[in-house]
């Protein structure tokens, strides 16, 4: 509403009858106008019956009371290190057309105050009290107006207050005392050793203990939390109850070599499980995700791991776990991975129920200040587009932060949705504890320096209030001491125990060596067929799509004819005898529902009315469930998230296809940090599968390479699978084989493209009947008079033979090495000692030379040849592949001619 307008008759009047026709053909501030209007008319504490002064007067206070709403935040004093601001030109009473004169005079606020009238001065008061004391809340943004009504509800009749009892406020000095008491401890006797502090933030123990209780009496008997490093060992003492005692072990790195397992991790990056008495028969699982530096990957990890614990529980799953994510105010508004988690939280396929959020808001980001870290007034701006509240509460009041964690847990369960607490406080040391940052915010640092701790603040308010006495806080503090002084004594310099990993049971009796061991994969020719039929039969009055219904058609076929099995029918008939065993399946990714590659269509729409059909999740009646989900246009989060439903549940086959394989570059943190060095790291087992299809076929460079070079090179100590198949029948197996092998190793394989639809890229029902995956597949057709032998790996295999058999080289050997990592030494030498007459030995590849398999593989089957290993490919390049499809295929013609022999014009490929 623009000042001036209220100063023209004609155009009120105009504004109105528009108003009275269509409320929303007007804008919002008068919509209030003109209700106000309506009440003041109505209301018998008006100034003179028909008044039509006193009338706009209280349309005046209707845009008032709902501009504070709004905007009241912009008054709110919630930062420690700056001093309150006490006005703002958008909330000036003149703004409104109002002056002090009016603040005498009776206003109707009926869903305001509890009288329903009440003199402005105190309508403008607890509309302070509510929205500009020490808690600022957005809200307005919410499009429901039953959320908003909700939580004006509880905000406005308290003044965004919570009255708690005497014992209740000695409880929180204990708390805050507790979190500052150890970083006292901590400092004192590991001078300069970085632990990267609460200091300064402290209020966030009870903020997290509120959250803990809150939760719990609503039903809640697990909370999964994620964080970076700040504070994070003070969370794990004093919310997890991690033993001090553990904690010292890791600054005092005490254990005996022969005890340590894996690489390890620094102490502020670890997890941790505990279980929490609450007080009840019910205790509440507590589990800290080890997180990297990296500073929200972790985010849809959490989540991940959420969903995968609620979709255990047959009743009230989003009520039973809920995730809390701990941000800092630099990596919430920086960080790209926010924003795909927080557009996770209402999509079927990820939604949890709702995430409460906490950015620990430190005001600075190692040395850059906000202004040089966002475009926005507030780092929490990125979360406005999920319509769910923000509350800013100040750090030092704590009385104010338990206020809010109530408010943001009862939110969360009463409308299954997000909610964001701002807690705005400040970091007393610099990055970690040897880092001065007196060098970049001298001035802002001699504010912190002169602000007493938190602890003694509080513990003189409640002195001066006569709450409690110097004895009893004394008291406390001293038992405090005592135990960490206790706990320090019995490690300090003696020889510890490296702790066993904690984490869900369900990973009992699951290993994490990788063996070479053949495990049973095989499935009963009658079971498949009978299940080929199921996923056939379609309900009654279903229509496929005409072209569809041949595709299917065909499928069915392949299996009760015995032969022409391909990808995508060997794909659906490993998943559903998973399912008929009794194993969940869990596919997900951009379009995976029907497949990138139009393969797949494991979801079925009804031709006429487009309802939906999932054949695999009606193939018996008790079978597992299958849950296939497009995901969202993003790599890294959703990789995330299916890496924390697989370390979560070891029972489901979870999957994340990529529409094209590198696409998984927008992931490579999640790789990295996660999938490939979680095990070494922090013994996270893992069995999630990555579909990346890969393969030159004259698309160019983008959408050719999965970058099979960059998982190579990730490789050691069997941390996981890497697989470049040649047939459907080794696809089958190795699906099976993943979720029916005693251990859990991540699995990456190159999946086709053309051989998705290749004549000879088939399989036959008996290969799934009586065979099982074999990491190397020799030349069955080769004799003893063999005098060159070819490896080669995934699709150029078909290409290889076909040239073969053009020019009838019968003396070539072409073996497939189909799973790359763990390498399948004890395989290719009963495969090389049938060659003993072969005097050349080549690697083929279509990669360029620096991509690939060709510098993982040289040295492994070079040193077990113990003769020279040439290598036929592209040349080096710094890109992929080319674009111009008469290059890409004179270089292809090349490659068959080096490695077979010649056929006509061919192009050269540097060997």
């Amino acid at each position: 509403m623009n000042l001036s307008e209220t100063l023209s008759a004609d155009f009120i009047d105009a504004q109105y009858r528009k108003w009275k026709s269509d409320p929303a053909s007007v804008p919002e501030d008068w919509q209030f106008f003109f209700r106000g209007f309506e009440i003041a008319a109505a209301t018998p504490v008006s100034t003179g019956d028909g008044d039509p002064e006193q009338a706009l007067r209280q349309a005046h206070v209707g845009a008032l009371i709902h501009r504070y709403r709004d905007i009241g935040h912009l008054l709110a004093c919630m930062d420690p290190l700056s001093a309150c601001p006490t006005s703002h030109p958008l909330l000036d009473l003149e703004a409104f057309g109002l002056d002090a004169a009016d603040m005498e005079r009776t206003f109707a606020a009926p869903d305001l105050m509890a009288s329903g009238a009440a003199p402005l001065k105190a309508i403008v008061g607890r509309l302070k009290q509510t929205y500009c004391h020490s808690v600022g809340v957005e809200y307005m943004h919410l499009q429901d107006p039953d959320e908003r009504a909700w939580l004006q509800a509880r905000m406005e009749p308290g003044g965004n207050r919570t009255e708690l009892s005497p014992d209740s406020r000695i409880d929180l000095l204990r708390q805050i005392s507790a979190a500052a008491l150890f970083e006292a401890f901590l400092n004192k006797k590991y001078v300069g050793v970085t632990r990267f502090s609460l200091e300064g933030g402290e209020s966030l123990i009870p903020l997290l203990d509120t959250l803990c209780r809150r939760a719990h009496d609503a039903g809640c008997r697990e909370l999964i939390l994620g964080m970076a490093h700040r504070g994070r060992l003070n969370v794990l003492r004093n919310i997890l109850d991690k033993p001090a005692e553990e904690i010292f072990s890791e600054f005092e790195s005490c254990y005996d070599p022969q005890d340590l397992v894996g690489s390890g991790d620094v102490k502020y990056h670890n997890g941790y499980l505990s279980q929490r008495d609450m007080g009840g028969d019910d205790p509440l699982t507590l589990y800290m995700v080890s997180n990297p530096s990296h500073l929200e990957a972790v985010d849809p990890v959490v989540e991940g791991m959420v969903r995968a614990r609620q979709d255990r529980l047959p009743e009230r799953p989003e009520q039973m776990v809920m995730p809390v994510l701990l941000h800092g105010d630099a990596a919430f508004a920086g960080q790209g991975v926010v924003a795909e988690t927080l557009n996770m939280s209402q999509l079927k396929g990820y939604r949890t129920g709702g995430t409460i959020h906490v950015i620990v808001n430190n005001q600075i980001g190692y040395t850059t200040l906000p202004e040089d870290a966002r475009s926005t007034r507030y780092s929490t701006d990125v979360a406005k587009g999920l319509m769910v509240p923000i509350f800013h509460v100040h750090g030092e009041d704590p009385e104010a932060v338990v206020h809010v964690a109530r408010l943001a847990a009862d939110y969360r369960y009463r409308f299954g949705k997000d909610v964001v607490i701002d807690l705005v406080c400040y970091r007393r040391y610099g990055h970690n504890e040897g880092d001065e940052p007196y060098f970049t915010q001298p001035t802002m640092y001699q504010r912190i320096r002169e602000r007493p701790p938190l602890n003694r603040v509080y513990a003189e308010q409640l002195m001066a209030e006569k709450i409690v006495s110097s004895e009893t806080i004394e008291t406390f503090e001293a038992a405090i001491n005592e135990g960490l002084d206790a706990a320090y004594e019995e490690i300090h310099g003696s020889t510890c125990l490296f702790p066993e990993p904690r984490f869900f049971p369900e990973w009992d009796g699951v290993g994490g060596i990788f063996s070479f061991n053949s495990v049973k994969t095989a499935v009963a020719k009658k079971t498949l067929t009978d299940l080929a039929q199921r996923l056939a039969d379609k309900p009654d009055g279903f229509t496929v799509h005409p072209r569809l219904k041949r595709v299917l058609d065909q499928r069915l076929e392949a299996v009760t004819a015995g032969e022409g099995i391909d990808w995508a029918g060997a794909e659906a008939l490993a998943f559903a005898s998973l399912l008929a065993e009794g194993h969940p399946v869990r596919l997900s990714g951009q379009d995976v529902g029907r497949g990138t590659f139009s393969q797949r269509h494991s979801v079925l729409w009804d031709y006429q009315t487009g309802e939906p059909h999932i054949p695999l999740n009606r193939l018996m009646p008790d079978q597992a469930p299958f849950a296939v989900y497009n995901s969202l246009l993003a790599e890294a989060g959703v990789l995330g998230f299916e890496y924390g439903y697989a370390v979560t549940r070891p029972d489901v086959l979870t999957l994340w296809e990529a529409q094209f394989g590198d696409f998984a570059n927008n992931a490579q943190c999640v790789i990295d940090l996660f999938i490939a060095s979680g095990q070494a790291k922090w013994q996270q087992l893992c069995g999630l599968t990555l579909l990346l299809p890969h393969g030159w076929e004259g698309l160019g460079p983008e959408h050719s390479s999965a970058r099979m070079e960059r998982f190579l090179q990730l490789c050691a100590g069997d941390n996981m699978q890497v697989a470049n198949l040649t047939t459907p029948a080794q696809y089958f197996h190795l699906l099976r084989r993943q979720i029916n092998a005693p251990f859990r190793k991540p699995l990456v394989i190159m999946t086709p493209k053309s051989l998705l639809r290749h004549p000879m890229a088939i399989s036959s029902l008996k290969s799934l009947t009586d065979e099982a995956f074999a990491p190397v597949i020799d030349d069955a057709g080769a004799g003893a008079s063999i005098k060159k032998v070819v490896f080669c790996s995934g699709k150029l295999y078909y290409q290889l033979i076909a040239r073969r058999q053009q020019i009838k080289a019968n003396d070539t050997a072409i073996v497939r090495v189909e799973l790359l990592h763990p390498f399948p030494e004890k395989a290719l030498k009963a495969v090389i000692g049938r060659y003993k007459k072969a005097s050349v030995w080549i690697w083929a590849q279509e990669e360029p030379e620096n991509m690939g398999a060709w510098q993982y593989i040289r040295p492994r089957l070079g040193e077990m040849l113990k003769k020279t290993l040439a290598y036929v490919g592209r040349n080096a390049s710094a890109s992929p592949a080319t674009g111009f499809p008469k290059i890409y295929k004179m270089e292809q013609d090349g490659i068959m001619d080096q490695a077979i022999g010649p056929h006509g014009q061919s192009g050269e490929v540097a060997g």
